[in-house]
């Protein structure tokens, strides 16, 4: 198959990934309605267990295969890349079943000394199954990104999506449908939320086996390498090399994946705990500021979930879709570096950081602006979650921006052979988050943005360390400002324009307003960019750039 470019393997990524949120926000917004913010806090409760160790699986080792494989493919070793899949499907599917035991053991005391809510022990039990199954999908991706083909990741990262809408939607739906039945095989005293939080926790279990179904159906058609290549190659790499180089890969990047997710694990450790000190030394405090539900002993829950289960949901739509600009960069980077070609990987940097911030910068002024208005759009049925997660939104918006443009730079310095430094970075930044997280939520009036403002710190921080790091390793400036100047004035203007239609046709229905001011915005962008064009470096020569 013919390799794609940095652009169309992106796009190709973009759209699976944005398939994959319409049907993640599909599946998590009426979630929430479902099982409103205390259900939701037994569902984020599972992924703070959940995702380090996911992290460890998919992104570690999807990474390490695509660069290993991009490497042998720029030697044209094709005989040792096919070897490259076969040690690793059997050395990570062990690794999966490992990760999957640690799960169920670690599930109930996990559930009742760090998250501190004991209800939540049947969603973590339901999620682990899934780092099996992550293990041996990662493979098969990264397999293919190394061979610069972003086909069968996009297409089985929707195909999960969707299964994880119907499945999970459908399970939770029929457990809060049929209450007495399914307690009935439970022990008594058992509550329903936690039994249906479980429930779609399980959908999410069920997706990752069908995303991997797909890639395991599809490899009987091809595996993207002509038997002539196979003919003319006689260099073999022997196992242990195999391995040894793949670890040597991931475990960096995995641990920087797990720190990357230890943000959410600190929120889970943290936020329930010092939401439960200020109840009980500052309650009145509490109550004059977010009403009679502050006095409620489920209250430090509510928060979690609200800040989790609909703030985080609409934090994380954006990286997700322009953390795909890094699966692409990566190979590209990789073979480049290969080939001592430093100029193209630092013009491959400018490339990915256009393009992430032609995303993210404009999503992150419109969401800090109408934080309320989305959040109401989204929640309509949940009034009191819907303002504590507006606001925490607000505080989250520049980490937000700052995670889409580190995410890629992690990419692009993993393919230079500079894995480590994410770790470095994201440890620095994690120590920001713990300590901004342990002062900020025991303060009453910041216990809901807190975890937002310390988030935002955190990312902050490591871009700033990414950007200095990539300036001594290519000898000279990225030039960020001139590069993010004319986005940063095109996102000023469109969010400009959003507020005024906003505020300017109150008469309008709520959620058709908000529909025709992202669009008016929308337009105003489109206008704005296209008049500065002329002025700036054209997008197909930041985007067409090929090894």
């Amino acid at each position: 198959m013919k390799k794609q470019t940095f652009l169309k393997g992106s796009l190709i990524l973009i759209v699976s990934a944005a398939i994959a949120k319409v049907m993640g926000a599909l599946f998590k917004i009426p979630l929430t309605n479902l099982l409103g913010g205390v259900g939701m806090g037994y569902f984020s409760c599972a992924y703070g267990l959940f995702l380090p160790i996911y992290a460890l699986s998919i992104t570690g080792l999807s990474t390490a295969i695509a660069k290993v494989t991009a490497q042998e493919m720029a030697y044209g070793h094709v005989c040792t890349v096919r070897k490259i899949r076969r040690v690793s499907r059997c050395f990570f599917a062990l690794l999966g079943l490992f990760l999957t035991f640690i799960i169920w053991v670690t599930a109930r005391p996990f559930a009742t000394y760090a998250a501190a809510d004991t209800d939540a022990y049947f969603s973590i039990l339901a999620i682990a199954p899934s780092a099996f199954f992550g293990c041996i999908t990662a493979v098969e991706r990264g397999y293919y990104e190394g061979m610069q083909n972003m086909y069968p990741t996009a297409v089985s990262q929707a195909v999960e999506s969707i299964a994880k809408l119907l499945f999970g939607l459908f399970f939770s739906q029929f457990v809060i449908e049929h209450e007495a039945e399914v307690l009935a095989y439970f022990p008594t005293g058992t509550q329903i939320l936690p039994i249906a939080s479980a429930a779609g926790v399980l959908g999410v279990t069920i997706s990752t086996v069908v995303g991997w179904l797909y890639l395991f159906l599809r490899n009987f058609a091809s595996d993207g390498i002509r038997k002539s290549k196979l003919k003319s190659d006689t260099h073999v790499t022997s196992t242990k090399s195999i391995l040894c180089e793949l670890l040597k890969i991931m475990i960096p990047v995995a641990l920087g994946s797990i720190v990357t997710n230890l943000t959410s694990l600190i929120d889970l450790c943290t936020m329930m705990r010092c939401l439960g000190n200020v109840q009980s030394r500052a309650s009145m405090d509490l109550i004059r500021n977010f009403g009679e539900i502050a006095s409620d002993s489920a209250f430090p829950a509510f928060v979690y979930g609200s800040f989790t289960g609909m703030a985080l949901t609409v934090f994380n739509l954006v990286p997700s879709v322009t953390n795909m600009f890094g699966k692409s960069a990566l190979p590209c980077a990789a073979q480049a570096w290969t080939k001592g070609k430093k100029d193209i990987v630092a013009s491959q940097t400018r490339s990915v950081l256009f393009a992430t911030s032609f995303f993210a910068i404009p999503s992150g002024f419109g969401l800090f602006f109408l934080s309320k208005p989305v959040m109401g759009f989204l929640y309509s049925g949940h009034l009191q979650e819907m303002e504590i997660a507006s606001e925490a939104l607000k505080a989250l918006v520049p980490g937000m921006i700052f995670l889409c443009l580190t995410v890629p730079l992690f990419s692009i310095l993993q393919g230079i052979g500079k894995a480590d430094l994410p770790v470095k970075f994201m440890i620095a930044g994690v120590i920001v988050k713990l300590i901004g997280n342990i002062i900020l939520l025991n303060i009453p009036s910041m216990c809901v943005s807190g975890a937002g403002i310390s988030t935002s710190l955190c990312y902050g921080l490591i871009f700033v360390l990414c950007l200095y790091s990539l300036k001594n390793a290519f000898g000279e400036s990225i030039g960020l400002l001139k590069l993010l100047l004319p986005i940063i004035y095109a996102s000023a203007m469109c969010t400009t324009t959003a507020v005024l239609c906003m505020s300017l046709f109150k008469f309008v229905p709520e959620r058709l307003l908000l529909c025709i001011s992202v669009a008016a915005a929308i337009l105003m962008y489109t206008l704005v960019l296209w008049l500065l064009e002329k002025k700036n470096t054209s997008l197909k020569d930041l985007f067409c750039i090929r090894v």
